[in-house]
C-alpha cells in the first residue's frame, strides 16, 4: 500500500439588479486601476469581432488548443490560456468542424489528461485527470449542467450538449470549485454557445448549411443556422440540428455492434440587445431530445470481444429530454464602485425515462424530472490589492421520479429539492513586474431533502434531509520568466469539495453491472487538496503546455456492498470511506516549424489509488481508482496550403493496456475484458478544401487499419475504418 505524499428574497433582489442595470451606463467615471501591474491588451473579444463586422470564428488552425487564445472561465476575467495559472484547452467552432466530432463529448479525445469512456453510443463521460461524472463540472455559458441527480461513475448528459451549437469550448483542469462549488475536482468545461455575428451598419443577415455523413457509424448529421443584426444594437441567432446514428460497425474481429444507433434532434436560439455600447442583454433558449439511446452492454446485444460477458437482457434504452432557458446581462465599464457587472437567472430542465425489456413478458419503466431555477450575480473591480472577482450563484432543484415497480420513488428519491448557494472571491496581485499572485475563498451551503424514499430495510416510506457548510481556499502565482512574455511558469495549492447530492443520499437503481444500489443518509461532503506546477510557452509557431499534479483524496464516497442480494443483484450502498490519491504527468506542444507545416502532440500519465470495499466485509483495501486512464500519446502533422484553401492532417492516437485493475473493474466483465482492456494505436488522416467563398469540403479517414478496439471502461468499440464526408455552406 502506498501512503500519498506531500432563496426567494436572493431571487427577487437579483432580478431586480437585472431590471436596474439595463438602463445606459455611462464610463466617464471608470475608477483606474492602482498599484496594478500593466497587463498585456487582450485580443479582441467575440462581441468587439461581431460588432466590428469581423467573423469571430476566424482563428487560426490549432491541434490542441492554443495558449494564444482568450477565456474566461480559468479566473471569471477575461484573460489569456498563456497567463492563466492552471492548464487551459480551447476548441474553436472551426476545429469542432475540421475535425468532424460526432457529438460534444467525443471533442476530449485529443485533450491530454482526458479519457473518453462510451457507455454505449449516445452515452459518453470524459474522465479528467482520473475523474468523471459528479466529479467535474459542466457549464453551459456559465450555467451549471450539473445537478443533483447525476450519478457517481460515467453519465451520459454531457453527450446532450449538441457540438454543433458550440462556438468554443473552454476546459480548464484541475479543482475549481472556488469559483464555481461543488462538483468542480477533475476539471471544469465551459460550452460558449454561438449567437449572433457580423454586427454593422443597417440590416445584416448570414446563415451557413452543414452536414456529415459517417461510413462506420452509419451516421448522417444535418444543420441549419440563420443569423441577422440589426444598426449594432440587436442580433438575432437560430439553429437546429436532425441527427440520425445507425448500428456502429466495430473494427477487427469486431463487426456490426447490433441495437446501438439512435435519433437525436436540437434547437437553439439567442437574441442579444445592446442597451448600451458596454452593455448587453442576452436571452437564449435550447431543446435537445435523445430517443431510445441503447445501453447495449447489459443485454443480448452485448460483445464477447477479448472474453467480454453479455447481459441477460433483451434491451435497455434511454430517452432524454433537455431545455434550457435564460436571461443574462453583461455590463463593462460601469462607472461605479465595481467596473463590470455579469448576472443571470435561468430554467433548466432535464429528464430522462429508462425502458428496459427483460423478457418478452418482462419490462419496466423508470426515470426522474429536474427543474433547475439558477441565478447569479458577478462583479469585476480594479483595487489597489489586485484585479477583484467576486458574487453569488444559486442553484435550487425541484426533482420528481418515477418507476413502474415502486410506487414510493424512481432512481432518485421522489418529491425531492437540492439547494446550492455560494459566495465567492478571487483577488489576482501583481506582486511585481513579472509574479502575479491569484488567492481565492468560497463559502457554500448546500440543503437537500426528499420525501419520497424508500427505506430498504422495511420498505416503507421515510423522509431524508441534510445540510452541509463548506469553506474552501486556493492560492496560485504565476511566474512570467523573461521579458518578452514568452515563457510562463506557474504552481497552486487548491482545494476542492463535492457535497452529497440526492443520488448519493436517495438512489435505488443499478449500479455496475449485476450491482443494486439503495438509500444512504448521513453523509458529509468529499474533500479534495490539489498541487500542480507547471510551465507555458508562447511564441509565434511555438507554443506548450505542461503540468504535474497530485491530488489528494480525503472521505470519497465509495460504494460499499453489504452482501444481500436484492432481485438478483448485489446491494450496494454508500460511505466516506475513501482516501486516497491521484496524480499525473500532461504535455501538449505544437511547433509551426515552416510556414505551411505544423507538428503537434499530446502526452498523459496518470496514477491512483484510493481506498475500497473490495469484499462485504467491512475491511478496507486501497486499490488502483476505478477505470484508471491508462498512458496515452498523440502525434501528428497538419500541412496548411498558403492561400488557405486546402489543408491536411495525419494523426496517430496510442493508447498503452490498462491491467492495473480494481476489484470492481475486474468484476464488470461486459465492458473491461478479463485482466483488462488491450492497448491499441489508432491512425487517422483528415482534409480539407475551402471550395470558394462560401462553399467548404472536408474529408477523414479514422481507425484507418480498422483496428478493433475499445477505450478503458466502455460498453462499446469504437468505430472501425471510418470514412466522414462534410459539407458546409455559408452566407
Amino acid at each position: 500500500m502506498r501512503s500519498p505524499s506531500p432563496a426567494p428574497l436572493l431571487l427577487a433582489a437579483m432580478a431586480g439588479l437585472l431590471v436596474a442595470a439595463a438602463r445606459p451606463l455611462s464610463a466617464a467615471d471608470v475608477p483606474k486601476p492602482n498599484g496594478t501591474r500593466p497587463a498585456k491588451q487582450p485580443e479582441p473579444t467575440k462581441v468587439d469581432r461581431a460588432r466590428s463586422g469581423e467573423d469571430a470564428s476566424a482563428q487560426p488552425p490549432s491541434a490542441t488548443g492554443t495558449v494564444q487564445q482568450i477565456v474566461v472561465t480559468a479566473s471569471r476575467l477575461p484573460e489569456g490560456a498563456f497567463d492563466a495559472p492552471a492548464v487551459v484547452h480551447t476548441v474553436d467552432e472551426q476545429r469542432v468542424g475540421e475535425r468532424s466530432y460526432r457529438t460534444a463529448v467525443d471533442i476530449f479525445r485529443d485533450v491530454p489528461a482526458v479519457m473518453v469512456q462510451k457507455t454505449g453510443h449516445g452515452q459518453g463521460s470524459p474522465y479528467i485527470r482520473g475523474f468523471t461524472g459528479f466529479h467535474n463540472l459542466l457549464l453551459i455559458d456559465g450555467i451549471r449542467l450539473n445537478n443533483s441527480v447525476f450519478r457517481s461513475g460515467p453519465n451520459q448528459y454531457w453527450n446532450t450538449v449538441d457540438p454543433l451549437s458550440i462556438q468554443r469550448m473552454e476546459i480548464v483542469k484541475g479543482p475549481g470549485s472556488v469559483l464555481y462549488g461543488t462538483d468542480a475536482i477533475g476539471g471544469t468545461v465551459n460550452v460558449i454557445t454561438k449567437g449572433p455575428r457580423a454586427y454593422g451598419d443597417g440590416y445584416n443577415w448570414g446563415g451557413r448549411l452543414s452536414y456529415r455523413l459517417s461510413s462506420a457509424e452509419r451516421s448522417q448529421v444535418g444543420r441549419m443556422e440563420a443569423w441577422s443584426t440589426w444598426d449594432r444594437i440587436f442580433g438575432l441567432y437560430v439553429g437546429g440540428s436532425i441527427k440520425h446514428f445507425g448500428d456502429l460497425e466495430g473494427g477487427d474481429h469486431v463487426g456490426t455492434q447490433d441495437e446501438t444507433g439512435y435519433h437525436e434532434w436540437d434547437g437553439d436560439l439567442k437574441a442579444e440587445w445592446f442597451v448600451h455600447p458596454d452593455t448587453r442583454l442576452v436571452f437564449a433558449h435550447q431543446s435537445v431530445r435523445q430517443y431510445a439511446v441503447p445501453r447495449t452492454h447489459r443485454t443480448l446485444d452485448g460483445l464477447t470481444w477479448e472474453g467480454l460477458t453479455r447481459g441477460g437482457e433483451l434491451s435497455r434504452d434511454l430517452w432524454q429530454r433537455r431545455d434550457l432557458t435564460y436571461l443574462q446581462l453583461h455590463a463593462e465599464d460601469v462607472g461605479s464602485w465595481f467596473d463590470a457587472l455579469h448576472a443571470g437567472l435561468s430554467w433548466h430542465q432535464q429528464n430522462e425515462t429508462r425502458r428496459r425489456v427483460r423478457t418478452a413478458n418482462r419490462y419496466d419503466t423508470q426515470g426522474f424530472e429536474v427543474g433547475t431555477l439558477g441565478a447569479f450575480l458577478q462583479l469585476e473591480s480594479d483595487t489597489p490589492a489586485g484585479r477583484l472577482a467576486y458574487g453569488i450563484d444559486f442553484y435550487h432543484d425541484n426533482v420528481n421520479s418515477f418507476s413502474s415497480r415502486n410506487a414510493i420513488q424512481g432512481p432518485v428519491g421522489d418529491d425531492a429539492n437540492y439547494d446550492l448557494l455560494g459566495l465567492y472571491v478571487q483577488d489576482t496581485i501583481p506582486v511585481c513586474n513579472r509574479l502575479d499572485l491569484i488567492l481565492g475563498g468560497r463559502y457554500e451551503v448546500v440543503h437537500a431533502r426528499a420525501d419520497g424514499v424508500q427505506d430498504p430495510a422495511t420498505g416503507l416510506q421515510r423522509r431524508i434531509a441534510d445540510e452541509w457548510k463548506v469553506l474552501i481556499g486556493s492560492g496560485r502565482a504565476v511566474y512570467h520568466v523573461d521579458a518578452d512574455d514568452h515563457w510562463n511558469v506557474f504552481a497552486g495549492v487548491s482545494q476542492g469539495f463535492r457535497a452529497p447530492n440526492l443520488s448519493d443520499l436517495a438512489r435505488l437503481d443499478t449500479a455496475r453491472t449485476n450491482e443494486i444500489e439503495t438509500p444512504s443518509p448521513g453523509l458529509d461532503p468529499e474533500r479534495f487538496l490539489t498541487y500542480e506546477a507547471g510551465a507555458k510557452a508562447c511564441y509565434e509557431t511555438f507554443d506548450l503546455q505542461f503540468a504535474y499534479f497530485y491530488t489528494m483524496i480525503r472521505d470519497m464516497i465509495i460504494r460499499t456492498p453489504t452482501g444481500v442480494v436484492i432481485g438478483g443483484s448485489n446491494e450496494v450502498t454508500k460511505q466516506n470511506a475513501g482516501d486516497g490519491f491521484v496524480q499525473g504527468v500532461e504535455l501538449a506542444p505544437q511547433w509551426r516549424f515552416c510556414p505551411e507545416w505544423t507538428v503537434f502532440g499530446t502526452f498523459t500519465w496518470i496514477d491512483g489509488e484510493v481506498d475500497t470495499f473490495p469484499t462485504p466485509a467491512p475491511v478496507t483495501n486501497r486499490e488502483p481508482l476505478d477505470r484508471l486512464m491508462p498512458t496515452t500519446a498523440q502525434v501528428g502533422v497538419r500541412w496548411d496550403e498558403p492561400r488557405g484553401r486546402f489543408w491536411t492532417e495525419a494523426s496517430l492516437t496510442w493508447a498503452d493496456n490498462q491491467h492495473n485493475l480494481s476489484t470492481r473493474d475486474a468484476a464488470d466483465t461486459s465492458r473491461i475484458p478479463p485482466g483488462g482492456t488491450p492497448g491499441y494505436a489508432v491512425g487517422s488522416l483528415r482534409a480539407g478544401w475551402r471550395v470558394d467563398e462560401n462553399v467548404s469540403l472536408t474529408f477523414a479517414v479514422e481507425n484507418v487499419t480498422n483496428e478493433g478496439y475499445r477505450i478503458h471502461g466502455s460498453g462499446l468499440n469504437e468505430p472501425g475504418c471510418n470514412f466522414i464526408f462534410g459539407l458546409e455552406i455559408t452566407r
